[in-house]
């Protein structure tokens, strides 16, 4: 995908005068993330305020994943959903079916056979664990784990794990803190690297999450999905999707809890979707067809809790909010853990809307397809 977005003049201009991030602007390549201590209070006042300008000389967030020099042909990344354009992510959603119906209906398809992929953990996991180690071995291939020992950007640089894990394997999974390190990862990777999670996005839940609305009400065209929390990684990947696929998508957040503009403002760009912004979460739910929700407090936020308990109340999915949608068929989802009592009450979690666990299976299927796709072998599904 091109990049969707145009950096302030002044950014442009500083990064290519006298900063080596320039060249990657100048290959159209957006520069990866500045780390969070550099960031600063003044990033942090930014990522917080939905109305603030872009004040930094340096993007925040790049709107541009796809690295794919020095990939073998037909080779590719996955670190943003939006790196898939319309057609392709539809055809990823159903191959995922299909790919589904063929390992459970033929042992002797293996894709996978003699292949590896590294799945990298520097976050804890458990369904992203399970889901593509458990995937590689129904495809014939196998998944070496590496956990947070290899201390990327810390032990060893991002760039130098890429390139060794390279040596080895056919694919490089990557669930990380720093979306900075993920692009050094990608940038310097000779085998495709599929994003697992980041501070900044998490596109494989997006895609489970796609698949488990498509299996429920046929299309996510069209539907009004109310995301109901914090405006993170989530989110962000939400936005992503809308900028891909058709619908009306809404953020419901205390104020001060929004995405980030730069993400609003490019899905906005794309013209596909509605995107809102609302504080108000009983009247944003009226009409939901899916009702989303994340716990409030993320990894490495959880010295927060106190304070994003009080400033996140009314915000909880109950039965009331539920009900409030006016639809006796909306849906309820959550990319798990759940914090059962804080964002979401354990009735809505058991009840007949909720379609968590279905969700979370689906991120084995979604993912088969999209390394699958990554590794140029989405055609060997039908054939």
């Amino acid at each position: 995908m091109a990049f969707v977005g145009t950096p302030l003049p002044s950014m442009r201009a500083s990064l290519q005068l006298g900063n080596p991030l320039g060249a990657l602007w100048s290959r159209g390549r957006a520069p990866p993330l500045l780390p969070r201590a550099a960031r600063g209070a003044r990033a942090r006042t930014v990522v917080r305020a939905a109305a603030a300008p872009v004040t930094s000389d340096v993007p925040l967030y790049p709107l541009t994943s796809t690295l794919t020099s020095g990939l073998p042909a037909g080779q590719r990344h996955f670190l943003r959903v939006d790196d898939l354009t319309t057609e392709e992510l539809r055809t990823v959603l159903s191959t995922a079916a299909a790919l589904r119906s063929r390992i459970e209906a033929d042992p002797d398809y293996t894709p996978l056979s003699k292949k590896t992929l590294a799945l990298l953990f520097a976050k804890a996991s458990a369904r992203t664990r399970v889901s593509f180690e458990t995937g590689a071995f129904m495809m014939g291939g196998h998944a070496v784990v590496l956990g947070p020992e290899v201390g990327v950007g810390t032990r060893e640089s991002p760039k130098d794990v890429a390139r060794v894990l390279s040596q080895f394997n056919n694919l490089i999974m990557a669930r990380l803190f720093g979306h900075d390190q993920l692009l050094e990862l990608a940038a310097a990777a000779t085998v495709p690297v599929i994003n697992g999670l980041t501070d900044y996005n998490h596109p494989c839940q997006l895609l489970a999450d796609a698949l488990t609305i498509v299996e429920c009400r046929g299309s996510v065209d069209g539907a009004k999905v109310v995301y109901v929390g914090d405006g993170n990684n989530m989110v962000h990947s939400w936005l992503e999707l809308a900028a891909v696929l058709p619908m009306d998508f809404v953020c419901v957040c205390p104020p001060g809890y929004e995405p980030l503009p730069e993400a609003v403002a490019a899905t906005r760009a794309a013209g596909l979707s509605t995107v809102t912004i609302s504080h108000d979460p009983m009247d944003a739910v009226v009409g939901a067809d899916v009702i989303y929700t994340d716990v409030w407090a993320s990894m490495g936020q959880k010295e927060e809790i106190e304070a994003r308990e009080r400033a996140f109340r009314g915000f909880t999915v109950d039965a009331a909010m539920m009900a409030a949608t006016g639809k006796a068929d909306t849906l309820f989802l959550h990319c798990l853990p759940a914090e059962r009592g804080r964002e979401v009450t354990d009735e809505v979690m058991e009840s007949a809307a909720s379609v968590v666990f279905q969700q979370a299976g689906n991120r084995m299927h979604a993912q088969n397809a999209i390394v699958l796709h990554c590794l140029g072998l989405l055609d060997t599904v039908s054939a």
